[in-house]
């Protein structure tokens, strides 16, 4: 595989960032599959703490783990996006209209298909809802759609949450920005827990509510706007011991008692659109193949859930 940067075409002013960003299109060297061959690209989009690659092409990690050579292998035009790890939901989507915008502009297509996972659920959403007649599908993989216990927890801690996001920000966001090329995204790790929090998530839906379910764990509307809308997410905290986000995960977990989630994000919160399932034996790491593809012995490959999705949007003239 090979990657192509794609530079930002205009700077984006928010927050006063006078930088660019930019989207990152994986092609295969050679190909005849046809599998994956949507009729518009589809473009990806990272959660909280998310990132497009950390590290060069070469020898770099992947957000979204394997997934995005594999759907180029099988036909598909693809591209990760780059936003910030930590930021408002309206801020981040911002970041991602310039990017569809700019990938419209360079591949001639009318429209994308779009899949985020985690705060990418939302930034997604946000996108469709102010470019609707640009958008084909939104995907949502463990969306925070209704708001993360997680986020409500640590937003009740009051100063402690402050100190917390002031200690992230000063050091593990410039190091994360860094190491993916990106050092001036802007960071508000309080504004991306507020838009994450229940309330946060409420009042945003109640601005994009297309998609959501009217129920508390039902399906939403599979086609509103023009847009086709789809999502899943696992439902474990704990899948490989070996794996090293085990210990992180499953500890947030607790914040859900007797409820099921992923570990970061409740199963009813991750409900969007055309649920296809809500019970994959997977936490919310391995929704994107992380870390390092290290799973469950006996669950599902999610690159392969990423694959068949991209079939099944194929399938649907998308």
């Amino acid at each position: 595989m090979k990657s192509k940067l794609i530079t930002g075409l205009v700077g984006l002013t928010l927050l006063g960032s006078s930088s660019a960003f930019a989207a990152i299109q994986t092609t295969p060297t050679n190909t005849k599959a046809t599998y994956a061959k949507t009729k518009y690209p589809i473009v990806f989009n990272h959660g909280m703490f998310g990132f497009t690659r950390l590290g060069v092409p070469e020898f770099g990690l992947d957000y979204f783990y394997r997934v995005l050579p594999d759907l180029a292998s099988n036909g598909a035009t693809v591209y990760a996006t780059q936003v910030s790890p930590l930021n408002s939901t309206e801020i981040r989507g911002e970041q991602l209209v310039q990017q569809i915008q700019e990938v419209l502009a360079i591949t001639g297509a009318k429209k994308v298909n779009l899949i985020g996972h985690s705060h990418g659920g939302p930034t997604t959403r946000y996108a469709a809802g102010v470019m609707p007649s640009k958008i084909a599908s939104v995907t949502t993989v463990a969306g925070v759609n209704k708001g993360s216990k997680v986020a409500d927890l640590l937003l009740s801690t009051g100063v402690g949450a402050q100190v917390v996001s002031a200690f992230v920000e000063a050091t593990l966001v410039p190091v994360m920005n860094w190491a993916q090329g990106k050092p001036n995204l802007p960071s508000n790790m309080n504004a991306s827990l507020k838009s994450l929090s229940t309330a946060g998530s409420l009042a945003f839906n109640q601005r994009f509510p297309n998609g959501i379910p009217t129920s508390a764990c039902g399906n939403g509307a599979a086609v509103s706007n023009g847009i086709y809308n789809y999502s899943w997410t696992g439902n474990k905290t704990v899948t490989n011991v070996l794996d090293p986000d085990t210990i992180v995960v499953g500890l947030a977990g607790l914040a859900f008692g007797f409820t099921d989630n992923d570990g970061l994000v409740g199963t009813c919160s991750a409900h969007f659109g055309k649920v296809i399932r809500d019970d994959y034996a997977h936490n919310h790491l391995d929704e994107v193949n992380q870390i390092l593809g290290l799973r469950g012995l006996f669950s599902p490959d999610p690159v392969e859930l990423y694959r068949q999705h991209a079939n099944r949007l194929k399938t649907a003239g998308l």
